[in-house]
């Protein structure tokens, strides 16, 4: 029979594809020849490298990680910092907008009553007095001396007349409690904007929480334009801030010594107080809550790779003794330990700092390590047992290790693309760039220790030593007289060293094998479970689509510490009593602007309309209204009357903290060339989302505006951009992927298998962005770099079951759907109980970063499982690649012998044919 000839581009792909297979089979030889070496290689260099963690750092600056690295909002910050400074601030600071570089900060709840009834109010009052009067020792440079003393006088943020700047709620209650000593009548506090005894208006809203007004139904209303607001009947809760200075690395290290007792005082006076709750914030501790993470899990972890280990042994177990390789298990966790051991020392030495995203990488190298590892398992029950050594193993290399290196090459491009310069986020591209020099590392050592181990067992069962033991196994004759306890622990199958056999005929030694072979592949391929798998698949296509029309974006970094902690509780009493309004918002006018002109007044006036407002220029234009006198004059007259008189009124003093004065000439009245007023704006329960919003329209009213302006609020360096530089890295790395199947289906002999693949991968991601939505998880920085690892398990997982059914010739579509099972299936298996196992120990972590994690990472288990043991079985027993076309079963046998056809036609008759 004459046969198609093969086209010129797969016969390319087949011998590149014969070419690479060449090469792993010389290369396996070549590393069981030298078995020792490998084996010591990185043993030795591990240790030497782990020796240098004398050289770990911890990541101090928690916004250059979680914040995204260039927006607009961070440049927006250095210029609103260089035209004003928090230092040159001489009256009032406003504690969510102006956050110098170091500060304490308390909030004080009432669990019964309210924070202004007497007994309350003198005990804020006595705890702000001991802040005020603590001291913080500093050791002396010189040994003898007794050291410094520092107390927050010296440390705090003077005004103007060098005394501390305090919160205006201080100055409020200090004038309640001094008319109710003297028995006068109790200034009325209103909300959010109060007045003080000099005549000054103050917000107060982001001081006083828990609000109720005198008001109908005891509700606090918005404030209209001009009034004061509501009087204040009670309140639940009060937010003080205390400033300081850090002009220098001594008195940072002592600011950060009193942050350091200033917590530890109001640990102390809230337990002699239990009448109220106190709820502490500085400026270390998100910092230091959000390390605390990699604390709390460091003993998880361990247990983690004990419940694995002792899932992998058990994986690597059989009844056969001989053939049983427990110890493969556990060196296959011992490779991964060591490669991630070797990459960290190479971190500590190139200076690099660590952080809590990098719990991550352990996982990530554990499910690319474990699989590679049951995979050349796996391949080795299939060799040959009458070969050499040297052959199986090299067999082994030639048979796993080319798809091995394509899913290892997917990690790192997935990885290595979200690690460029194009990642904003610089989390995400920390974790990755180190995540895939961990994955680089674990790669060669399973080529070199884990292959080396897999040689020396290899001659223990050539010597039908014992797998467990290393014992020699007793013959069956000699074995009969054995107690029946000792026959079964040193069960073997001995055969004829003349003989060869074939391993898939061999018996089911393995429970797993045995399990696929005989139930589950049968059951997965009857033609009455199809229907339902797929009906499956659009359930699960359905609950990702739900989940990803409901994502939402995590911008809030207190979302990503340990829970309990200071931040999470500062966190959530804020949220509760003082979320009725949105932070002080900065509203920056940076150049000169005509303000006497009559309709840029208005213009302003109306940007500010609808919000709560401090503004100058506001109280200018009533100044100038109370004094009958016009707001629309002359340049000079209404810079003058400015400059002299509104500014020295004691009411309006303040203001000269928002005004930049610029000189024009001699004689001449200078300009206001910069000023700021400050909004607050009415907000729900989605505070985050509408100041995002907020941002937004108020950054498009800005471009079409005459009067150059910006917004400004530390926030908003979380806000901007996050949703861009968070998924960014994903988009990258999907369009990496995508490239790398294109350029691999022209190595790989069937092309469908990338095509194939990368719908996988897609469906798999698609998956778990939905159901971590559903599941509760937010789009953040760590459910992203879960997202991006994704790609490369899932890869892991269906690429060498995708490419075994591809390869496969001569038997139908059920019959290899039942040998990829068989052959890559159960790898798949063993590395998803092994690893799920591991994930375990995570979820008991009290934190909200490993509590992300756990899931995202379950997730991404879960739906590789479902693709690679239901899903894909399934579909390709009825969708191409085909299997009728090249040979029908049992044909292999027949195209090797040699016969002559004779063919007869209508015309003549042809001569004997030999085909071969």
């Amino acid at each position: 029979r004459l046969e198609q000839r093969p086209r010129a581009g797969r016969m390319l792909r087949q011998v590149l594809h014969a070419g690479l297979r060449t090469s792993f089979h010389a290369l396996g030889r070549f590393v069981a020849g030298h078995a020792v070496f490998f084996a010591s290689a990185p043993v030795l260099l591990a240790i030497l490298l782990g020796a240098s963690f004398s050289r770990y750092r911890v990541e101090g600056d928690v916004e250059s990680l979680l914040a995204p690295k260039h927006s607009l909002a961070k440049i927006e910050g250095n210029l609103v910092e260089s035209l004003f400074p928090v230092n040159r601030s001489k009256h009032a600071l406003y504690s969510d907008l102006q956050t110098p570089g170091r500060y304490g900060r308390v909030i004080i709840t009432a669990r019964r009553g309210s924070v202004l009834d007497p007994v309350h109010l003198e005990t804020i009052l006595q705890l702000h007095r001991r802040i005020y009067q603590m001291q913080v020792t500093v050791p002396a440079a010189t040994a003898g001396s007794s050291g410094f003393n520092y107390s927050f006088s010296y440390l705090c943020l003077p005004d103007d007349k060098n005394v501390c700047i305090v919160d205006d709620i201080i100055r409020a209650m200090e004038e309640i409690q001094s008319a109710r000593t003297s028995n006068r009548s109790v200034p009325v506090l209103y909300y959010p904007i109060t007045q003080l005894a000099d005549g000054r208006q103050a917000y107060i809203g982001h001081q006083l929480g828990g609000v109720q007004g005198w008001g109908p139904g005891g509700a606090v209303r918005p404030q209209g334009t001009g009034a004061k607001g509501e009087g204040v009947r009670s309140a639940k809760a009060v937010q003080l801030t205390y400033y300081l200075q850090s002009r220098s690395g001594l008195m940072d290290r002592v600011a950060g010594r009193w942050e350091k007792a200033f917590c530890a005082e109001l640990k102390l006076f809230g337990a002699s107080r239990p009448k109220l709750g106190l709820y502490s914030a500085t400026s270390s501790s998100l910092r230091t809550d959000f390390q605390f993470s990699s604390e709390l899990a460091s003993r998880p972890l361990l247990a983690s790779l004990g419940v694995c280990g002792v899932l992998a042994i058990l994986c690597c177990s059989m009844r056969d003794c001989v053939r049983s390789k427990p110890w493969l298990g556990m060196l296959a966790l011992l490779s991964v330990a060591l490669s991630g051991l070797t990459a960290a020392g190479i971190l500590n030495l190139t200076g690099a700092t660590y952080n809590s995203t990098y719990l991550g990488i352990p996982f990530v190298m554990l499910g690319h390590g474990l699989f590679g590892s049951f995979e050349m398992l796996s391949s080795w029950r299939r060799t040959r047992e009458d070969q050499h050594v040297k052959e199986r193993v090299a067999s082994v290399f030639e048979d796993v290790m080319l798809r091995f290196s394509g899913s290892t090459m997917i990690h790192l491009m997935t990885l290595g693309l979200a690690a460029s310069p194009l990642t904003n986020m610089e989390a995400v591209r920390l974790f990755c760039r180190n995540a895939a020099l961990a994955i680089t590392i674990s790669y060669i050592y399973m080529l070199s220790f884990y292959s080396s181990c897999l040689v020396f067992t290899g001659y223990l069962e050539t010597r039908y030593r014992h797998g467990c033991f290393c014992r020699r196994v007793p013959k069956p004759d000699r074995l009969d007289s054995k107690p029946a306890w000792y026959r079964c622990l040193m069960y073997t199958r001995y055969q004829d060293e003349t003989q060869s056999t074939n391993p898939p005929n061999m018996p089911d030694c393995h429970l797993l094998l045995g399990c696929v072979r005989h139930c589950y592949g049968d059951w997965i391929t009857n033609t009455y479970v199809k229907p339902f798998v797929v009906l499956l698949y659009l359930v699960y296509i359905s609950f990702g689509l739900m989940g990803f029309l409901q994502v939402t974006q995590g911008s809030d970094p207190s979302a990503l510490v340990a829970t309990d902690t200071a931040t999470v509780l500062y966190t959530r009493a804020q949220h509760r009593y003082f979320s009725s309004y949105s932070p002080v918002i900065g509203f920056y006018i940076y150049e000169s602007a005509p303000y006497w002109n009559a309709s840029v007044q208005r213009d302003l006036l109306e940007y500010a309309k609808g919000f709560q407002r401090i503004s100058w220029l506001e109280a200018y234009l009533s100044y100038l209204s109370d004094r009958n006198q016009s707001t629309s004059q002359p340049r000079e007259n209404f810079t003058r009357t400015l400059r002299h008189s509104f500014l020295h009124e004691p009411q309006f003093a303040h203001f000269a903290d928002d005004i930049i004065f610029a000189e024009r000439g001699q004689g001449e009245e200078p300009d206001v060339a910069a000023s700021r007023i400050f909004l607050v704006a009415k907000t729900t329960e989605n505070k985050r989302e509408e100041m995002s919003v907020l941002l937004d329209t108020l950054r498009r009213l800005s471009l079409t505006s005459r009067v150059r302006f910006l917004i400004f609020n530390p926030s908003f360096v979380y806000l901007d951009r996050y949703a861009t530089a968070v998924s960014s890295p994903l988009r990258h790395s999907l369009l990496a992927v995508l490239f790398l199947l294109g350029l691999s289906s022209l190595v790989v002999v069937e092309p469908l298998v990338s095509l194939w693949l990368g719908l996988t991968l897609l469906s798999v991601q698609f998956g778990v962005l939905g159901f971590m939505t559903l599941w509760g998880v937010e789009m953040d920085c760590v459910s992203v770099l879960c997202l991006i690892t994704a790609l490369g398990h899932s890869a892991d997982c269906s690429s060498p079951l995708l490419c075994g059914f591809a390869s496969g010739r001569g038997e139908s579509r059920t019959r290899w759907v039942h040998l990829v099972l068989e052959r890559h299936g159960i790898p798949s298996l063993q590395t998803l109980v092994c690893y799920s196992a591991a994930l375990v120990p995570i979820c008991t972590v009290r934190s909200n970063l490993t509590r992300t994690l756990f899931r995202c990472l379950t997730l991404t288990a879960g739906c590789s499982a479902l693709h690679t043991l239901a899903f894909l079985p399934t579909l390709l027993t009825f969708l191409p690649p085909s299997k009728s076309r090249d040979n029908r079963p049992g044909r292999e046998g027949q195209r090797q012998e040699v016969e002559c056809v004779e063919m007869n036609d209508s015309t003549r008759v042809v001569d004997q044919i030999t085909t071969v």
